[in-house]
C-alpha cells in the first residue's frame, strides 16, 4: 500500500510540474523564413502571394476544360465536381478583388445554375448546347472587365488524364 501511496504522489508531483512549467513557457510566434516584418506588413505579404483575380482565374480555366471533358466521357458526378470549384474559385477570387463583383453576377446566378441543371439532365446535346452558353458569357465578363484579349474556346485537345472508366 505504501508503494502505492508513493506512486501516486510521484505521478501527481510530476503532473504539477509539467503544468506549471507550461504556464511559463511563452507560446513562439509564428513566423516563416520569408514573411518579415510588423503583423501588417506579413499580412500584405500574405495577399500579395495570394494575388487578385488572376489566380481565380487561372483555376477557372483549367476547371472549365476538365468540365468539358466530363461533359464528353457523361461522367456527370466529375462535371457536376467542376462546377462546385469554378463557384468556388469565382467566389474566392471575388474576396481578393470585390469590384469584380458585378461582372461575375451574371455568371454566378444564371450561368453557372444553367450548367449544373444541363449536367442534372445527364444529356450530352444539352450540355454542349449550354457549354457553349457558358463559353459566350466567359468571353461577356472578359469584355466588361476590360481583357477582351483572353478569348476562351471550346477546348480542342485533351490535356486532363482524367476520363471516366466505362
Amino acid at each position: 500500500m505504501k508503494f502505492y501511496s508513493l506512486l501516486v504522489k510521484g505521478a501527481f508531483l510530476l503532473l504539477y510540474s509539467a503544468i506549471l512549467f507550461s504556464c511559463n513557457q511563452k507560446t513562439p510566434e509564428a513566423q516563416g523564413k520569408w514573411i518579415k516584418g510588423t503583423e501588417q506588413e506579413k499580412i500584405e505579404i500574405i495577399e500579395k502571394q495570394f494575388r487578385g483575380f488572376d489566380n481565380a482565374m487561372v483555376e477557372t480555366g483549367y476547371r472549365y476544360q476538365e468540365l468539358y471533358w466530363a461533359g464528353q466521357d457523361e461522367n456527370w458526378e466529375y462535371a457536376d465536381y467542376q462546377i462546385e470549384k469554378i463557384k468556388i474559385a469565382i467566389e474566392n477570387g471575388l474576396q481578393r478583388r470585390p469590384k469584380r463583383a458585378q461582372s461575375a453576377e451574371h455568371f454566378l446566378t444564371y450561368v453557372l445554375p444553367e450548367m449544373k441543371k444541363s449536367v442534372e439532365s445527364r444529356d450530352t446535346v444539352v450540355f454542349n448546347k449550354n457549354f457553349q452558353m457558358l463559353t459566350t458569357n466567359c468571353n461577356s465578363c472578359h469584355v466588361m472587365e476590360k481583357v477582351p484579349f483572353f478569348t476562351v474556346k471550346v477546348p480542342i485537345d485533351r490535356q486532363s488524364p482524367i476520363k471516366k472508366i466505362e
